[in-house]
């Protein structure tokens, strides 16, 4: 992922949150200027910079874009640090806060005062230690501030002492509190009895005005309640924003409530009866209670609030209370007394301790409930608030459904809730603790994610350093034996090394790639001391990653986890410490790879490594044997001369270390940091000696970094030296070495919103400060990473934040470059990246699942790879460059299995519920869901043709689907077919590779079934059980898997550890492979060539010769860390793919051999090729690069490219009409034209009635938006001010001055490319083919008049470029990678004059400027030089091909444009751009002008334009190149540099500039139009529209302004007199689905608010007027489908995709009524009218409807105000079995007749085509109107009495309903999905995906 840290006014610099998953996005609002936010990514700002930013992230379609979408407004006011606040009202622009700073300390005059500060946090100086908080200037009452922490509440604080509660001065008691003295504690109590709570109490403070002010996070109440009687604890806890919220805990409540200042949790106790009421009263034999309430989680989790403070407490009767403790540290009951620095856990102080006699338990004595449970706590940081709270669970038997402490007497801090049980004689078994498992989220959410690169890493020639050899590396890890050859990369185990006969080559399979981060620890990241590669821990394996170029290299050798890494200030030697006891330490020549040697350490677990500068000295820290902290020193100067390494000093220390340092200026000493300690060491003789810093007040801090300050003229002296500490307060510490005492101190805290509703950032740290986990420094910068997911970089003396961005998750590591140029970070949600400075560009270098794969399938068609894990998440992968493409999660269910659709853009997965679901990877969403399963799914795959899908479960069912059916209904479920504990493998299921056979192992684990896939009948049963008589056991099955078809064999693993390959037809035995592995073989799978048998083996892989019948043995290969759960083969049988802990991807060394043993068509075949969409044999064995697949875009939902979609006619069959040719993928950056799903003619049906032009009643008058999925699709001339484009099907001509528009339509399909002529008098547009015609079509326009002159068509395939000659007398058009034809055309009469074939796809035509009958053609390694000869009426081409030299790299030529006389400039897919000689025909100079493919290049005689995938747009000064042809092969780059860039929203797709080059006009793929000065260096936005499809128009009551809502996730807002764009509010990874404007009612005009309803099922009203959300409420579990207001505007209903419907409050967010009627289908609109009919039976004052997709119709009237809702009708109508139309299901849709109040109208799927008009009043249909097609959408017009219907067939009619006649329009492109008129009906707004068109209605 690349995102872009832009400039913007303020103070801080947000980068992209990465993969952020559903539920999770902020709103953010931009204002106007043409300019506002978009896609998904967060906005980025410099501080002080005062102007908006002008650049973007994101590289090509792949990832989010941040850039100069937030445009001032005019009354836009911005701030300096040190400046005054903003004024109240104030507009903001787009994601601006502006947020106080807080002075940390407490006890000095003007301390605690709000000050309005200039970023999101603030570094400030802490003042000396006091006892009192100071009060905020002007601040309210005591009670209304957020107290800071003091020291006196560390580490815990006695309540009742502290409030000398037996004085009742300063607390208050009332009714029956009385002191008594407990036996069982023996001491005092105080008992609260009486049978009214409310009158019987103790209350702290004594009055409600005063404040506790504690802030400890965790409260502790020792209480035990009365037998038999009922209690309550209330609590009032402070939020940071000053929310005073009421917490309740009592076992009156029956159930859990939440508001918005309440909650309240039933407290459950739980007898150890089978029969148990779990709310009541207090059972006999109730215990003593140690009752722990984490304060901040609770209001994290059902509130998404951020504690701030304790306020007060009320203790209730009737209950017997000791004490009440508060403290930041998270106590074990069960343990008091012991040493603190030898516990993994903070044991009890004594104070708090209950006694326990000796020999006795705490846990049989007492009750320990800890609330919320480990397992429901959140992620570290504020979640989007649900519908429900999360489930609690009881370890009993059965799910409980509430989330309530529920009591135990036992430990159960694992468990969902904790549980109270007391003693009975029929008390059950203590279990398990349940896995903690994550937040829950509503619904199974979608997110994608993003690539760094467009055309991702490339595997070109390896550097020599790349090449890992080593020889003779041992390891005597559970007795194997591993070699490492000198051939090999991978260390390889062989079991029998010395019998065994090896087959060739050898090694077979070469790591490639690893996918993953992290594994024991995410702190673990390094720069190289050149800053150019990263090197990280992936589990078992180290990574070192080259940034630039996405290369790895690995050192293998360790088996566990890598715990520590270290390298030396040279970058010559790499120190790396695994995990498991003993750990054992491994050196590194790092250049090679070479293992230099291996020792054990001392330290049983080492945590931390760090180098000398010099690498003479290595120093690690961790924990002895007996749990105390060491650190050793070794001397590692002789290793790399082949000494030995040396202990030279071991010292033990009583003070933890989090952090240890050894100074780069004095390899004798070092630093340490931990829990309350800094310490300085020295090493001297063969001692190790430390010394504490006085750390004074800041003793009892948590350290959990350090750095040292580094001089920028060189190393300082030790005098000199200053060390840089951090700690989780939020600390930080400037500590002078030399006088070992603090200089500074300094800390970052949270900042708050000044007034207003504005939504502030919220934090996820544990205290009122933010936790700081990194920091790291350069000579000019302290780069800080803290827990609530922000990298900050700051200037040394902290003045302000110089650079922020924002990750997904805590940022756990940082790093800064040895250059000071790019800070590496890393989370601990297992994202790896770095922030590159000069730029402000965010690159993502990985990412990972956080828990172990559990299975893995792969695509064929569009080279992906999809993984299940225990994270509950389904990752998509590009196999060609290892980024993820998407991640869905859901929280309630885990992901089991996966496997994708052969053929479609569709995956499937299994889910732990039992449901199976298709998800599609165009539209990013859940398709279908069958629940047939009782079980979790354990097998899933599908036969290769894609027609039947198979899925079997943990209770032994087996289901069939027909995938030839859009909704792949269920055919058969069969109970008691496979083995019921079966665990859930890939091979579970096998299906033969010719789909006839399907085999898994079933009814028992000692037989394998064989059926007919089609019938399931059963064909075979094998009894595994008996094969085996020599074993004397009986043998169970574990996985299958069948070879090809032309064998007919069926593998089958054992428990024996054998595989046998039996005869799929008969059962026999064919051949056995004995003593696989000493474990069970649970994933096996055979190549295509059955030549190689792959398997998963414990944590290796290993291969056999499967040809060779000797059965030698294996190749088995290490590098996992955990068990390997699943391999598999690429899908061209390149690779193997492993799967465990993390993603390995292996090269197979093997060469292909050219006699296959199987001949036929090849399964990509037999599967339908698609076009484009796989690279041919030829390709392959001419081992030309490998193909790069598209990548989905970043807006919601991505849009894949060509190879998401079958080819025409939608069957997954090949296209055969240029079989001769083989087909070939182009590299993602030329995909820039995806020609979208052929549909039929809008007028190609009966019934369709096209107008005269003269009497039109629909006038186009404005397009909205801008096709980015074209090619050169853009002319603009500055001379004349022409300037067109193209939106759909459509070519607009829009004057720049006015914006006036033309429209130019013809076209039957999309346009692709347009061409002007030098004249600028004709224009040539371009379009795809249509269902209708069998060539693409193109139009000559004459530019004057704008009438198409000419229609001409050659192309059968899209066509990809057009050119005019500079004579114009010819016109050379080009056909995509399909077609691959090349054709001539004369201008004269536009007749064909030559066309030619060509041999390998091309990417881009021109002809030479200077020279009429020269043309050049660029495409795959070759540029093609045209040379036309003209023999009377004849023209002729001689053609002239030059290779691509190697010095240009392997990378395809994309793009060509010519220079001064003879240069002709070509870029490449990998950001080459090369300069050829057109005279010698040869190449002499190139250079890197980007890191993505350059799809576009523009030239004048001195510059050169270069446009790329990434979005960035370079001026280059070319103006020597010419001298520098005279050089040849010897010509340096170094005179041609880089003038300006700027970064757009999206890839480059085209472009037009001046003679000059010094200004121009671009497109990009977003679907923007930008005007460049590369004067002023400025982007302007002239055209923009939503990336993704449109769902709702809708308009202010005044007619000013509409407001449009996408799949963008954003809500838009255009001036309707221009459609320019005003404001933008953009929720990011969300999409926005329905949408409605506040009526003129509600308020006044500055009152008017938006309600936009989401994926997630939540529901925001935004403000127009003050352009910021105001509200936010969650009233659906699932995702909204419509939204509108009351008629009043106090009122929102809104409806969701399972049919409920809501009634809430706008104002206050509260839901008050929720409606099911519907439930089960999905609500397709509602629509709300005055009542006006009086004659309906029924009172209110709102007349409403809902219509759901089962074709109902409910009818109700309201009056909201008094809380009345009644039924007045109930529509059904009838639908037929199928009623799809184009591939779309007609929706259900109704509205009321505006003319008439009495009457509504409905459309929708059913046996006819018609509008139904039904008439309230009579009860009956009165009118049906006939339809040609089903319609997509539905208007009414209040005063003109019109009907519009819009169609699939892109077709929009308008239906007069006064005369029934009607007139048809065309225009769009898409099915027209959306129609909406204007209030007054004078214009109407049509949409079909993401283009909207503007018409004119006319009088009538």
């Amino acid at each position: 992922m690349t995102a872009e840290v832009a400039p913007l006014s303020g103070s801080r610099c947000q980068a992209p949150r990465c993969m952020s998953r559903a539920g999770r996005a902020d709103a953010k609002a931009g204002s106007s200027s043409g300019a506002m936010a978009r896609g998904s990514a967060r906005r980025a700002r410099v501080p002080g910079s005062g102007v908006p930013g002008s650049r973007v992230g994101g590289r090509g379609a792949q990832g989010p874009r941040l850039g100069p979408e937030a445009r001032v407004p005019a009354r836009a006011e911005y701030r300096l640090p040190g400046a005054h606040p903003r004024a109240p009202g104030a507009w903001l622009p787009s994601g601006a806060r502006t947020r106080p700073a807080r002075l940390a300390g407490v006890g000095v005059a003007g301390e605690g005062a709000e000050s309005p500060g200039p970023t999101g946090s603030c570094l400030v100086p802490e003042a000396g230690p006091s006892s009192a908080v100071a009060p905020a200037r002007g601040a309210g009452p005591p009670d209304a501030r957020r107290p800071l922490p003091a020291a006196w509440q560390h580490p815990f604080l006695n309540v009742f002492r502290h409030f000398r509660v037996d004085e009742w001065k300063r607390s208050a008691k009332q009714g029956d509190v009385a002191v008594v003295t407990d036996k069982t504690l023996k001491g005092a109590v105080y008992r609260i009895r009486g049978s009214v709570s409310a009158a019987n109490y103790i209350q702290l403070p004594k009055n409600s005005t005063q404040s506790l002010g504690l802030t400890g996070r965790y409260l502790y109440v020792l209480f035990r309640p009365l037998p038999n009687k009922h209690f309550v604890i209330h609590l009032d806890v402070s939020t940071e924003d000053n929310q005073v919220i009421r917490v309740s805990f009592s076992n009156l409540f029956k159930e859990f409530k939440s508001t918005a200042t309440r909650l309240q949790f039933p407290f459950v106790l739980e007898a150890r009866t089978p029969q148990r009421d779990l709310v009541g009263l207090v059972p006999h034999g109730a215990r003593w209670t140690f009752l722990q309430l984490d304060l901040q989680d609770i209001l994290l989790v059902y509130l998404n609030r951020r504690y701030g403070h304790l306020k007060s407490v009320r203790l209730c009767a009737s209950l017997l209370v000791r004490n009440l403790y508060t403290s930041d540290l998270c106590f074990e009951p069960a343990i008091s007394g012991a040493p603190w620095a030898k516990l993994p856990v903070t044991p009890m102080p004594r104070e708090m301790a209950f006694p326990v006699p000796k020999g006795e338990s705490w846990h049989d004595r007492y009750v320990h409930v800890r609330f919320p449970s480990d397992s429901l706590k959140v992620p570290s940081k504020p979640m989007e608030k649900s519908g429900s709270p999360p489930e609690a669970v009881l370890l009993g038997p059965g799910p409980h459904p509430l989330p309530c402490p529920v009591a135990s007497s036992k430990p159960v801090r694992f468990s969902v809730s904790p549980v109270v049980q007391t003693p009975s004689p029929t008390a059950q078994s203590s279990q398990a603790p349940l896995a903690p498992r994550p937040f829950p989220e509503v619904s199974l959410s979608q997110e994608r994610s993003e690539a760094s690169n467009a055309d991702g890493p490339r595997f070109h020639s390896l550097e020599p350093w790349a090449r890992v050899k080593a020889s003779d590396v041992h390891t005597a890890a559970a007795g194997t034996h591993v070699l490492t050859h000198e051939s090999t990369e991978v260390p390889v185990a062989f079991e029998d090394a010395g019998s065994c006969k090896r087959f060739l080559p050898d090694p077979i399979l070469r790591l490639k790639g690893v996918i993953g981060f992290g594994g024991h620890s995410t702190r673990q990241a390094l720069w190289t001391p050149d800053g150019t590669a990263v090197v990280y821990p992936c589990h078992a394996v180290i990574v070192v990653l080259l940034v630039d170029t996405g290369e790895q290299r690995f050192f293998l050798g360790h088996t566990d986890k890598v715990s520590a890494l270290a390298l030396d200030g040279s970058g010559s030697l790499l120190a790396s410490a695994q995990a498991r006891t003993p750990s054992v330490i491994r050196l590194w020549d790092f250049q090679t790879g070479r293992c230099l040697c291996v020792f054990q350490s001392p330290v049983h677990v080492v945590c931390s490594l760090s180098f000398s500068d010099s690498g003479a000295l290595l120093c690690g820290v961790g924990k002895d044997r007996h749990g105390r902290t060491m650190v050793v020193a070794w001397g590692t100067g002789q290793v790399g001369l082949g000494g030995e390494v040396v202990v030279l000093a071991k010292a033990h220390t009583d003070f933890d270390v989090q952090a240890f340092r050894v100074t780069f200026f004095d390899e004798t000493r070092m630093a340490s940091c931990g829990q309350g300690s800094v310490r300085l060491w020295r090493l001297r003789g063969r001692a190790l000696r430390s010394c504490p810093v006085d750390l004074g007040e800041h003793h009892v801090l948590q350290f959990t970094d350090l750095a040292f300050k580094q001089a920028r003229d060189g190393c300082p002296e030790p005098s000199a030296a200053m060390l840089f500490v951090c700690s989780r307060s939020g600390h930080i510490l400037e500590i002078d070495c030399q006088c070992m005492v603090v200089r500074h101190a300094r800390r970052l805290l949270p900042t708050q919103t000044l007034g207003g509703p504005h939504p502030q950032k919220q934090t996820f740290s544990t205290g009122p400060g933010i936790a700081i986990s990194s920091l790291s420094l350069s000579p000019a910068m302290c780069a800080v990473g803290s827990a609530d997911g922000y990298l900050r970089l700051w200037p040394l003396d902290f003045s302000s934040v110089l650079l922020e961005a924002e990750h997904e998750g805590p940022v756990s590591s940082v790093c800064v470059s040895p250059d000071g140029l790019r800070v590496l970070s890393a989370t601990s949600s297992g994202h790896l990246g770095f922030l590159d400075t000069p730029s402000r560009v965010y690159h993502m270098l990985a990412r990972s699942h956080t828990a172990p794969v559990l299975a893995l399938a792969t695509e064929q068609r569009r080279g992906q790879l999809a993984t299940v894990s225990q994270d509950r998440t389904v990752r998509i992968w590009d196999l060609a460059t290892l980024q993820q493409l998407y991640d869905f999660t859901s929280s309630e269910e885990a992901p089991c299995t996966v496997t994708f659709h052969p053929t479609r853009p569709i995956f499937f997965c299994g889910f732990s519920s039992g449901a199976v679901r298709s998800f599609s990877l165009e539209a990013a969403e859940v398709l279908v869901e069958h629940t047939c399963h009782q079980g979790a799914i354990t097998g899933l795959t599908a036969t290769p043709d894609g027609r039947l899908l198979f899925s079997s479960c943990s209770r032994g069912s087996l289901a069939q689907y027909n995938c030839a059916d859009p909704q792949w209904h269920v055919l058969r479920v069969a109970a008691d077919m496979v083995w019921p504990d079966a665990p859930a493998s890939p091979s579970t299921l096998a299906v033969s590779r010719d789909g006839r056979l399907l085999a898994f192992v079933g009814p028992s684990r000692h037989t394998v079934t064989v059926m007919g896939s089609a019938s399931l009948d059963e064909l075979l049963r094998v009894d595994i059980g008996t094969l085996d008589l020599a074993s004397g056991r009986l043998d169970s099955a574990m996985a299958v898997c069948f070879g090809p078809a032309a064998l007919g064999h069926l593998l089958v693993s054992t428990s024996s550890n054998r595989v046998m390959v039996l005869d799929a037809a008969s059962g026999r035995i064919i051949r056995e492979l004995p003593g696989v592995h000493p474990e069970p073989c649970s994933s096996l799978m055979l190549s295509e060539d059955a030549r190689f048998l792959l398997m998963a083996a414990g944590r290796a892989v290993k291969v056999w010769d499967y040809t060779t019948q000797a059965n030698p043995g294996p190749q088995v290969y290490i590098g996992h860390s955990e068990p390997v759960q699943a391999v598999t083969f690429s899908p061209d049988q390149q690779q193997v793919l492993s799967a465990g802990d993390a993603i390995f991807l292996w090269d197979i060394l093997a060469t292909t051999e050219s006699d296959q043993r199987f001949p036929g068509p090849s399964p990509a075949c037999e599967a339908g090729l698609g076009t484009g969409q796989l690279e041919d044999a030829a390709s392959r064995a001419s081992e030309l690069p490998r193909q790069q697949v598209p990548k989905p875009s970043q807006a919601s939902p991505p849009r894949l490219g060509i190879c998401a979609r079958p080819p025409e006619g939608g069957d997954g069959t090949s296209d055969t009409k240029n079989s001769g040719a083989p087909r070939t993928t182009c590299p993602a950056s030329h995909k820039a034209f995806t020609p979208a799903r052929a549909s039929r003619g809008p007028h190609s049906a009966k019934g369709t009635s096209l107008p005269p032009a003269s009497s039109e009643w629909l006038r186009l008058k404005a397009v909205v938006g801008y096709s980015g999925n074209g090619r050169a699709n853009m002319v603009w001339r500055p001379d004349t001010g022409f300037f067109a484009y193209t939106c759909g099907r459509l070519v607009v001509v829009e004057d720049l001055h006015s914006g006036a528009q033309q429209h130019w339509p013809g076209h039957p399909a999309e346009i692709s490319t347009l061409a002007l002529s030098h004249s600028a008098q004709v224009l040539a547009s371009a379009s795809g083919r249509s269902s209708t015609t069998d060539h693409c079509q193109i139009r000559v326009w004459d530019v004057s008049g704008g009438l198409c002159q000419h229609l001409i068509s050659h192309h059968s395939t899209t066509v990809l470029a057009l050119a005019f000659s500079p004579d114009d007398r010819l016109l050379v058009t080009l056909g995509d990678h399909d077609g691959r034809t090349l054709a001539l055309w004369g201008t004269a009469t536009y007749d064909l004059v030559s066309s030619t074939r060509l041999p390998e796809p091309v990417h881009g035509v021109a002809f030479n400027p200077w020279d009429a009958g020269e043309l050049a053609c660029v495409g795959q390694g070759t540029v093609t030089f045209w040379l036309l000869q003209q023999r009377g009426a004849d023209i002729s081409l001689q053609v002239h091909r030059e290779q691509v030299p190697e010095t240009v790299g392997a990378g395809e030529l994309t793009s060509l444009c010519y220079g001064a006389p003879p240069l002709l400039y070509c870029g490449t897919s990998s950001g080459q751009v090369c300069v050829w000689d057109t005279r010698a025909g040869r190449c002499f100079l190139s250079w890197e002008a980007d890191d993505g493919g350059i799809g576009l290049l523009l030239c004048s005689s001195s510059r050169l334009v270069s446009g790329s995938s990434t979005g960035r747009l370079r001026l280059w000064a070319v103006g020597p190149v010419s001298e520098l042809r005279c050089k040849g092969s010897g010509a340096r780059s170094s005179s041609v540099f880089m003038e300006r860039e700027l970064v757009l929203d999206g890839a480059v797709v085209s472009a037009s500039f001046d003679g000059s080059v010094d200004m121009g006009v671009v497109g990009t793929r977003a679907g923007t139009l930008w005007f460049i000065s590369w004067a002023e260096g400025t982007s302007t936005r002239l055209i923009s529209g939503h990336r993704s499809k449109v769902n709702e128009v809708v308009f202010g009551p005044g007619e000013s302004h509409c407001a449009t809502c996408g799949e963008d996730g954003s809500v838009r807002v255009w001036a309707l007199a221009s459609m320019e764009l005003v404001i933008q509010f953009q929720v990011l990874n969300q999409s926005c689905l329905c949408l409605a404007w506040s009526p003129r009612c509600c308020g006044r005009p500055e009152q008017q608010r938006l309600a936009a309803g989401y994926g997630d099922g939540s529901l925001r009203i935004f403000s127009v007027s003050r352009t910021a959300m105001e509200l936010k409420m969650h009233p659906h579990p699932v995702a909204l489908t419509t939204v509108t207001f009351s008629t009043d505007g106090q009122t929102v209903l809104s409806g969701d995709k399972d049919g409920l419907v809501a009634v809430s409050h706008s104002r206050t967010g509260m839901t008050f009524r929720v409606l099911s009627d519907h439930q089960g289908a999905a609500i397709s609109t509602i629509c709300v009218t005055r009542k006006e009919c009086e004659d309906l039976g029924v009172e209110g004052t709102d007349l409403w409807l809902a219509a759901s997709g089962d074709q109902r119709v409910s009818v109700w009237a309201s009056d909201w105000l008094r809380n009345r809702c009644e039924l007045v009708d109930w529509l059904s109508f009838p639908m037929p079995a199928t009623t799809e139309t184009q591939g779309h299901l007609p929706p259900s849709l109704a509205a009321f007749c505006p003319w008439d109040g009495a009457l509504l109208m409905y459309v929708g799927p059913g046996f006819n085509k018609e509008v139904i008009i039904y008439d309230l009043s009579q009860k009956q249909v009165v009118e049906k109107i006939p339809l040609p097609f089903f319609a997509m959408s539905l208007s009414l017009s209040p005063g003109t009495r019109l009907l519009a219907l819009g169609f699939a067939e892109c077709m929009l009619r308008l239906v007069d309903c006064a005369t029934g006649t009607a007139q048809d329009f065309a225009g769009h492109n898409n099915a027209v999905h959306l129609c909406r008129f204007t209030p007054s009906a004078r214009l109407l707004f049509t949409a079909a995906c993401n283009e909207i068109l503007v018409w004119e209605v006319s009088g009538r």
